[in-house]
């Protein structure tokens, strides 16, 4: 019988979907050092203020707060450090130019398993204004209202 890995959502940064508009997605792999990945898999990381740069060529995630394994040694790693992302050269370049010309940021909207191995979606976004952000709610709000009253039709 074959063991089943553990597979799937980790964490999601709700916050960057109301604050930015997501134009494109990007799934990444992240290079983790030691117990990073059983802290990541226990839920102790934090991301809510993090971002992806671009430099020299390559992709690292700031701001991204991993808590050190409660069980580890002294070979832990540290909480704050910059963590590369692994992606193809030809998509670290399409990315590079947008982020260059048109004032988007890239930010992670999600963690999560694939057989296994810890992975992260960054988005392409663009900064909402204040009123963008009070249509967003009102339309949640709408959408929130016809459900309700379809359940209570129904029920």
């Amino acid at each position: 019988m074959a063991i089943k890995k553990k597979e799937g959502h980790l964490a999601e940064n709700r916050k960057a979907r109301y604050n930015y508009t997501v134009e494109e997605t990007l799934e990444c792999g992240i290079a983790l050092q030691g117990t990073e990945v059983k802290s990541i898999k226990a839920g102790h990381l934090s991301f809510q203020d993090s971002f992806v740069e671009i430099s020299r060529g390559e992709l690292y995630i700031k701001n991204l707060h991993i808590t050190p394994w409660d069980y580890g040694n002294i070979f832990n790693h540290r909480a704050d450090r910059y963590r590369k992302l692994l992606a193809h050269r030809k998509e670290i370049d399409r990315l590079e130019r947008k982020v260059n010309e048109r004032g988007y940021t890239l930010i992670p909207l999600k963690f999560y398993l694939v057989k296994g191995r810890v992975k992260v979606e960054i988005g392409l976004c663009k900064g909402k204004k204040a009123f963008d952000k009070r249509t967003s709610i009102r339309d949640r709000d709408i959408k929130m209202d016809m459900a309700r009253e379809v359940k209570k039709k129904y029920l």
